[in-house]
This record gives structure tokens, sequence and C-alpha cells, in this order.
């Protein structure tokens, strides 16, 4: 898919913050690779797929380098120089990859693979920092991390061909029904979960039901159709409305705040299409 004419400056101005932290392509010189939402090398490479940009043009190859040379042999990424490997931060590099193109890659399978092999009894995935204290709560997976993972599962051959992926997808339609914060890093569905946002980037119904259309499991539960439902409820003339994103992002057209979304649309309309 080419860049549409009409989306060209939204690319300039993506382009426009190249250099801001110090080292090409939205990064540090310590290659920071998640630094400076929403304008990270990471984000940025996302919305530039989004805007239509071929991944294999040059700009993210080069992201996708700067990505895999900090690939683990264990599968991991260490998307900072310093301090430990977490799980969420391995998922935004997969997912990410994966998107590129990349899940073919062995050093892809082998994340993948190691993400197969350290979920979490509840079927999603988690890690042990504990930012906001120990209690019940914090004894579930973290639902964003999982839904990412997921995301990167599904362009892969274990999309719909793995038990425990099904888990995930059912830890996640709990969540549904419990609502309430929960996971080390306590993820909720509240008001402003319930608010669409765009880009895909966070925790929100967007992406919620976007990601579990590709999923079986998922389709025809009643969590998920009610997900599905109010999300429904929120278009305006059968287009996608952005409720929620980056204060920062505000000068894009493509994701612009209480304005409908032709790309986010698109999004929606491949959710009904998975559905059938």
């Amino acid at each position: 898919m080419a860049i549409d004419k009409k989306y060209q400056q939204d690319v300039d101005i993506i382009m426009s913050h190249r250099h801001n932290l110090g080292a090409d392509y939205w990064t540090t010189p310590d290659k920071r690779l998640i630094k400076g939402s929403p304008f990270s090398c990471y984000d940025c490479a996302l919305m530039l797929l989004e805007l239509g940009m071929d991944a294999t043009d040059p700009i993210l190859m080069e992201v996708a380098e700067l990505f895999f040379a900090v690939w683990r042999e264990d599968g991991r990424f260490k998307l900072y120089p310093n301090g430990g490997i977490l799980p969420c931060h391995t998922a935004r590099a997969v997912r990410l990859l994966c998107h590129l193109g990349y899940v073919e890659d062995e050093r892809i399978k082998l994340t993948l693979r190691y993400f197969l092999e350290t979920t979490y009894r509840d079927g999603g995935w988690r890690c042990n920092k504990f930012s906001f204290g120990r209690g019940p709560e914090t004894e579930y997976s973290n639902p964003f991390p999982t839904l990412s993972i997921l995301d990167a599962f599904r362009f892969s051959n274990y999309l719909n061909n793995e038990p425990s992926l099904d888990a995930a997808v059912e830890f996640l339609l709990e969540h549904w029904v419990i609502k309430r914060p929960i996971g080390p890093c306590q993820y909720g569905m509240g008001s402003r979960f319930m608010l669409v946002g765009y880009p895909m980037e966070d925790y929100n119904l967007f992406q919620y039901v976007y990601v579990l259309s590709f999923w079986n499991r998922a389709k025809k539960d009643e969590r998920f159709l009610e997900a599905l439902r109010a999300l429904q409820d929120k278009l305006v003339n059968g287009m996608i409305v952005v409720e929620r994103n980056a204060p920062k992002l505000a000068k894009l057209s493509f994701c612009k705040k209480g304005q409908p979304s032709e790309l986010a649309t698109q999004r929606y309309n491949e959710i009904m299409a998975n559905i059938g």
C-alpha cells in the first residue's frame, strides 16, 4: 500500500521528529527505542505503517535493524541499555517486527517460542515488577502486554492453532467481566478504556476488539460481542471517530481527536471481515 497524497503532511510531521532525541530514527544515542512517545522509534514506525509506508522502505528497514540489534539469544529484546528486560518490552518489539513482516525470521520464531514457554497460570503474560505495590489484583497477568503479544502471534502459523494462546484470549475476555484494574501494572476497563484510542497504541476498546477479532476463541463469545457492540455504538455514519490520543499528535490529520478517521474505519472494517 502506497502513502496517499492526503497523508503526506502527516508523514512529513512524523519525519520532522526524527532527530528529536539526539540520534537518527527517533531514538537516543544509546538506543532507547521506546523513549519519546508518541514520537518514539517504536511509535513512529507503526504510524508510518498505518499511513501506508511499505515495510521495505529504507527507513522502516533501518528501524527493524535497530530492534534486531537489541535481540537476545533467549528471544528477549533489551529496549533500554540499562535495567532489566521486561516482558512488555519484548512484547512491543516482537509486535512491531511482526507488523513489519519479519514473522518468519528465525529470531522472531525464537521470541514467539519464548512467549509460549512463559505464560502465567491465567493464560496471559506478566512480570515481577510491582510499581503500584502488591495486592490480590496483581496476581493476574498484565492485560495490555498480553494483547500486544496476541497481536504479534496473529501473523504466525500459531493463529487459531495453539491452545495456550486460546487461554490468553480467554484471560482477556474474562477481563471484560472483571473490569477492575488487574496485573502488576493494573490495567483496567474504566471510562478511559472505553474511549476509542487511535492510533492503537494503548489498552482501549478499539484495540481490544480489533486484536481479538482475529482469534476464533473470541469471535462468537458473548463477552467479545458485547465489546464489539460497545464499539459499534460509537460509530458515526459508519465511521470510527477518534475519542482519545496523545495531545502531541494533534497536528496529524489521520487521527484527529473528535473527527472521523478513514484509516481507523479501515481497521473497523477488518474487524467485521474477521468475524464474517
